[in-house]
């Protein structure tokens, strides 16, 4: 999955479908979502913050951008990393990363 936005800009959010190895959604029901994201070929985290469930039975998950996000243009990894309610964590996409394109602003 690749992402692209406007430097600055906090919209649109990031909205991912998590899916299981069988390619089915994940339910996320009692879980909690984190958002990660860092500049490719760092490894510091530029982005850890909280992300929405959009819909617990399908797997949606969303990061909404806040003021700063994507104040530096560049090509970023991110992940959403769930947080099941008997404590076991997954990342996903778990064989790669989201790729996440900041594109500079004419103004």
């Amino acid at each position: 999955m690749s992402f692209k936005i406007k430097e600055n800009d906090t919209t649109p959010s990031l909205r991912a479908s998590l899916l299981n190895g069988s390619g089915d959604p994940v339910d996320l029901i009692g879980t909690t979502v984190r958002f990660y994201m860092r500049l490719m070929g760092s490894n510091s985290t530029t982005i850890d913050a909280s992300a929405s469930v959009i819909s617990e039975e399908n797997g949606i998950v969303q990061y909404d951008w806040v003021a700063g996000d994507t104040a530096d243009v560049g090509s970023y990894q991110a992940e959403f990393e769930v947080t099941y309610s008997d404590g076991n964590i997954e990342t996903f996409p778990n064989a790669n990363y989201i790729g996440v394109e900041i594109i500079d602003d004419i103004s």
